[in-house]
């Protein structure tokens, strides 16, 4: 299931960087509102976000002006989320891509013309919280499911 949003543009002429941050806010809401409060001071600020263990009240999300939360749909609470910027909305394709796990969740980014001045189209942002068990692989998600081979770059 994906969510797709749509506009095309030339992202080297709009981004002059693509800031993308990731941090653990231990189900915080303090911890949550404290980082995107320090985002307000930058000159760039981040245009991705992917919080692990972000603070939820009955499975909802907290918001900050200017982003647009993601979080995997699945019961209970989620272990990742990712937090676009609406600028970044508002000038490149953006489709959510969900892998079945509360634990994990990608971003497609996507230009007709290219991204950041580069040959490729498209970028996936993957958000992945592993939690130890106590069967191989160890991890709550294995690596195979993780690093899925794309004709594109990722960032995790």
């Amino acid at each position: 299931m994906e969510n797709s949003f749509t506009q095309y543009t030339d992202s080297s002429a709009v981004f002059p960087s693509f800031p993308i941050v990731q941090h653990n806010c231990l189900g915080s809401w303090d911890v949550f509102l404290s980082l995107f409060h320090s985002f307000t001071m930058l000159p760039h600020p981040p245009l991705i976000i992917a919080i692990h263990d972000p603070p939820s009240r009955r499975s909802v999300l907290p918001t900050f002006l200017g982003f647009i939360s993601l979080v995997p749909p699945s019961p209970g609470r989620p272990r990742v989320a990712i937090y676009v910027s609406r600028t970044l909305k508002q000038h490149l394709s953006c489709s959510t891509v969900f892998h079945n796990s509360s634990e994990m969740l990608s971003l497609d980014v996507f230009s007709l013309e290219g991204l950041f001045g580069s040959p490729h189209s498209s970028l996936r942002v993957t958000s992945v919280y592993l939690l130890r068990t106590n069967r191989p692989p160890y991890r709550s998600i294995s690596p195979e499911r993780v690093f899925s081979v794309l004709s594109y770059p990722i960032w995790f």
